[in-house]
């Protein structure tokens, strides 16, 4: 078995994240541990953010993303920020610079608890979304579900944050659509070749929506942060919102809150909480894990 190594149950929002540091090793979290530890109670995540050593000069670690289904991810905003908050709570540090598959991510701890994630700049490019479709405006592609004349859904906004995406909008809460049934048929459809993450927006006013998410490779979610920058760029692409908007994520606890700023430079800044709830140490090939002061390891 190798060495077991710490990591920490989190939350953004509700958003299920397992902050595992992997520094100072060569290995990797396993598809089949993510699968293992998305399957107990105990550890269910929506994200893995596995921190290790840096790879490029001027970045404070590379983060490897997993999904609940051992897939891997591309982009997880909620996870960064409940990264900046570990590696604060560690080092005393507010300020980070992380290295993902997506890209380079600068992110900042605020005195108020919560936290800022650069998470880059949109793409829009049917081929670099991407979709299987060429489409020259892709605020708007041809999709729907439902019947022809009265579809249920229809016409989303698309784009990638590091990952595809697909915003619907809507002209009520979207708590009260069936987002389990629509999910899984929109995350497969032949026109995400990469599948996608689909959200469904209803705009309350230029300055906030409400949003809920199905996430590629991990379901319903109660949170999703580069959705919400997805569905924050999106509402200002298409007028519906000015460049700087709140989003309320109906479905997480309280229905909480993210700041997304789509600023003049093309970036996108997304801010909110993070949260801590207990700490462990796990087997990275298996996900055999126990919390910390216990004596055995859960069972799994």
């Amino acid at each position: 078995m190798a060495q077991m190594v710490e990591f920490a149950k989190m939350n953004g929002l509700g958003n299920k994240i397992l902050v595992v540091d992997m520094r100072g090793r060569s290995d990797r979290v396993t598809p089949d541990a993510a699968i293992a530890l998305a399957a107990d109670p105990a550890t269910g995540f929506d994200q893995i953010m596995a921190i290790h050593d840096p790879k490029a000069s001027g970045t404070d670690a590379y983060i490897d993303i997993l999904n609940c289904d051992g897939t891997k991810a591309q982009a997880c905003g909620n996870g960064t920020r409940c990264v900046v908050q570990a590696l604060a709570s560690e080092t005393g540090r507010k300020v980070f610079t992380f290295q993902t598959v997506a890209g380079i991510l600068n992110a900042e701890e605020h005195a108020d608890g919560t936290i800022s994630v650069d998470m880059g700049r949109p793409v829009f490019a049917w081929d670099r979304i991407p979709l299987s479709e060429e489409f020259h405006d892709t605020s708007r592609i041809e999709l729907q579900i439902g019947p022809i004349d009265a579809p249920v859904l229809h016409s989303p906004a698309t784009m990638s944050m590091g990952n595809p995406h697909a915003v619907f909008w809507v002209d009520r809460d979207p708590m009260t659509f069936e987002l389990e049934r629509f999910g899984p048929l929109l995350e497969n459809h032949p026109m995400f070749p990469e599948k996608a993450n689909i959200t469904l927006a209803h705009v309350m006013s230029p300055t906030e929506m409400v949003t809920r998410t199905w996430e590629r490779g991990a379901g319903l979610t109660l949170a999703c942060g580069s959705a919400a920058c997805a569905a924050g760029v999106s509402g200002a692409r298409t007028g519906r919102t000015e460049r700087k908007v709140d989003i309320i994520v109906a479905s997480s606890p309280n229905r909480g809150k993210l700041s997304i700023d789509w600023r003049a430079d093309d970036h996108v800044v997304m801010t909110g909480p993070a949260e801590w709830e207990w700490s462990g140490r796990l087997e990275p090939t298996t996900g055999q894990f126990e919390r910390d002061n216990e004596a055995e390891a859960l069972a799994r």
